[in-house]
């Protein structure tokens, strides 16, 4: 049987990382991308290899569209060399970063690169990879849970991943004809270092999280590479267009 092949952008660190190897355990092979840290992709590649995927990591900065042509090219190569195939089964729209500043105080230059990584980036990769992801196929996109409740110093982050959650249904409407299921998770205040770690690092604000949880914690990176691998597998494609929040129940 052909092992089903997953490739994550940003797969290198925190959340992508964590998916990368919970795939990896479910018999999926993994490509991650990552946009400077080769070392750290180098070691996730190993320790995937030791959990019996094959695996590969390649760089991309998901910011520079113009980079969006040579990166298909490099992957078309890897897949062939590597699997001898043609294209590959699972996109996880992971790469991103998180800029924390008050709508008065928010640049134009960090909407901009907001803008650039988690709307234009995903739209116009996702757009090229087209031609490279197999029918029957699916697509995971990364929202947040900020998309639906409001915290301060997060409005130009926040519209951006709520333009991402849009764009997960439209993707679901128009690659439907040829088998390709489109959904959205949306995490809640996760220990990683996003952000600068401030949940994880930050005693105080980790327990009004917590507080605010039905599940009383915040979340950890396994609860959400959980979740990635669930709707991953086989039997549970027949979920689609769907916004799936991982977040224990945060401010419900």
């Amino acid at each position: 049987m052909t092992r089903k092949i997953a490739l994550i952008t940003g797969g290198s660190r925190g959340l992508g990382r964590n998916a990368a190897l919970h795939l990896a355990r479910k018999g999926i092979d993994v490509i991650v991308t990552y946009r400077s840290r080769a070392a750290e992709a180098d070691t996730l590649v190993g320790e995937l290899h030791a959990l019996g995927a094959q695996a590969a990591a390649l760089q991309l900065d998901t910011a520079h569209t113009a980079e969006f042509p040579d990166f298909c090219s490099r992957l078309r190569d890897v897949l062939q060399t590597q699997w001898q195939r043609d294209n590959f089964d699972y996109l996880v729209n992971n790469a991103g970063i998180g800029i924390h500043a008050s709508f008065a105080e928010t640049t134009e230059a960090q909407f901009d690169e907001l803008m650039n990584i988690h709307v234009k980036g995903v739209f116009f990769l996702t757009q090229k990879l087209l031609p490279l992801i197999a029918d029957g196929g699916r697509i995971l996109n990364v929202s947040s849970g900020l998309a639906r409740f409001s915290q301060p110093g997060y409005a130009a982050y926040a519209s951006m991943k709520g333009a991402v959650e849009v764009l997960t249904r439209y993707l679901a409407h128009e690659l439907g004809e040829r088998g390709i299921a489109v959904n959205v998770i949306a995490p809640g205040a996760i220990e990683t270092d996003f952000g600068g770690g401030v949940v994880r690092d930050n005693a105080q604000v980790n327990a009004h999280l917590a507080k605010a949880t039905a599940l009383g914690r915040v979340g950890l990176p396994d609860d959400i590479g959980g979740v990635v691998a669930a709707l991953l597998a086989d039997d549970t494609g027949w979920i689609n267009a769907q916004r799936i929040e991982v977040s224990g129940g945060i401010f419900i």
